[in-house]
This record gives structure tokens, sequence and C-alpha cells, in this order.
């Protein structure tokens, strides 16, 4: 059973009439007929009665009639529905977000999206780096901001954001009023640290390696909040991106003092190679990037 033929039966059930329905089908009356009849013959019943004057449903007909109309109408939805998709203006978007940056940068890009594409669900998944690369091979993210380096061949990335990172130092730290600081010099301090998987964590031990050392980890943490609590509380030394720094915190903060050699983090927005970019992913992208209605603001 095909939906042209669903659409005859109801024309001839409209019109009560073959030559009547042929003639608002655009059909020739012997064409609308065959298909018809052919359609009885695999239902295994009549849906008309044929009269002289007249067409009139049979028992059967009529209640064709009653789910065929539905049936048209579910159809003629998903086609509506399947074209809303195929123009970017329905569906979802799976949207990674690292935990640290997630709550600084986003808020500024979904109003902005949403207003483009209403009906365009956007679900937000926060993971570690580590994770969220996972997620995007595994086609389970359509895009997602991480933290460079990637590793991830399958993987393309556009530069989102470039900020420099501070070293957070307890506010009573001998170093806490200087302009800038050597990290070699904290070599023998404590540190707090983000736990494995988190981008920044790897960041920071690089930054530590380049100095020249281990560092000696007491905490870690899977929120960067924590650990700048922690800082701020005199239990360790950390690193913070200059988002963080720019937090409004409460009446005891870390000192945030640069680094001698002004290492810089970049996020990047990221999205499988093999993967054909939809309407809403490409917009969102371009929005991130500053190339949308309302672009984010630089965090340089």
């Amino acid at each position: 059973m095909e939906l042209r033929q669903i659409r005859y039966v109801l024309a001839v059930a409209q019109e009560r009439s073959f030559s009547r329905a042929a003639a608002r089908l655009h059909l020739a009356q012997p064409s609308l007929s065959q298909q018809i009849a052919k359609l009885e013959k695999t239902l295994g019943t009549r849906l008309f009665h044929r009269l002289p004057q007249q067409v009139d449903l049979t028992d059967a007909g009529e209640r064709f009639v009653q789910v065929a109309q539905k049936l048209l109408d579910q159809a003629e939805g998903l086609v509506r529905e399947m074209r809303e998709y195929a123009s970017g203006q329905a569906g979802r978007l799976l949207v990674g977000s690292l935990p640290i940056t997630g709550a600084y940068v986003l808020p500024q890009v979904i109003p902005s999206f949403t207003r483009q594409f209403p009906n365009v669900e956007l679900q937000l998944i926060e993971e570690t780096s580590s994770h969220l690369e996972e997620l995007l091979v595994n086609g389970k993210l359509d895009v997602s901001l991480l933290t460079m380096p990637i590793s991830e061949p399958t993987i393309r990335y556009e530069s989102a954001i470039q900020e420099e990172i501070y070293l957070a130092l307890p506010p009573s730290h001998p170093f806490a009023e200087q302009a800038e600081v050597d990290l070699a010099e904290l070599s023998t301090q404590p540190f707090i640290l983000l736990k494995e998987g988190q981008g920044f964590r790897q960041i920071s031990l690089s930054l530590c390696e380049q100095a020249g050392f281990q560092p000696r980890i007491v905490f870690e943490s899977s929120n960067i909040q924590t650990v700048q609590s922690l800082v701020a509380a005199g239990m360790g030394v950390s690193f913070a991106p200059e988002m963080i720094t720019r937090s409004a915190w409460g009446t005891t903060a870390p000192a945030y003092v640069r680094l001698r050699t002004r290492p810089e983090r970049t996020l990047v927005v990221a999205y499988r190679k093999d993967r054909r970019l939809s309407q809403p992913a490409r917009a969102f992208i371009d929005i991130l990037l500053g190339r949308g209605e309302h672009p984010v603001e630089s965090v340089e």
C-alpha cells in the first residue's frame, strides 16, 4: 500500500465519484480506477460500492478512511518535520563543555543560538577533556569545547579563546604582592591541582616540567573553584586561567600573579572531520567564534 493510493481513496470518498476525484487529482479516470482496484485486491476487500449515480463506502471502506486520514496526516507532518531538520530549524544539538569554562563562555553563546533556532534542542554535556574527546570521536557529541593540545587525529578544531595563565597564591604568600614570579622559585611549594582527565591539569603539570620540577601535589579536585578556595585558605599554590581570575569571590580570594614566561592556554571548538556539520552546529560555532549574531567577548 502506497501513500498515493491512500490519497486516491480519500479523494474518491470525499467526492463520491471517480470522475470528480480523478479531475481533482489531475489523473485519468481509468488510471484512478485501476489504482484503487489494485489496492482493493491487495487488501482482499472492496472499499467502495460502485453505484450508477455515485460511489459509496463499504463498511471496510469506512474504517479504511477513518484510519487512512490519520496516517496521511502523520505522513505529511513527518515530511514537514524532516524538512525542518534538513533546513536546520528543528532537531537536537549535542554540545560538550569543559566544567572549568562552560559557566564563563556558554552563557554568552546560548541565548543568541536559541533566538536563531528556537525549535532546536540544545543539550549540554559537561565532562573532562579526555572524556569529551572520546564522546566526540564516538559520535556522541556534535561539537565540543576542548583545551589544546588534542591528540585525536579524527578531530578538527578552530581556535576560540586564548588566555593567559596566572599563578594562584594564598593572600599571605611572600610572592603575593610581586608583579611577576619565576615558577622555578616555587618548586618546593605544595600544589593543588585538578584531578586526572582535566585538560588544565595537564597544562599545569607541563608548566612545572618546563620550569624544571615535578610539583608536590597535596590536594586534588574536579572543580576549579574548589582549587581556588583551597589556595585562598592557604593550603597550597596553583594556577588559574584568566577567566577564573575575573570571578567574583567572597572576602577571601587567591592572589593572582603573572608568571614571567606569560604562558597561555588555547580553547578550541572541535568536531569530527568526517561528519558534515548541521546548520545549527555551524551557527553555534560561528557565534562562539565571533562570527554570529552576538559574538562572545574576548578574554584576552
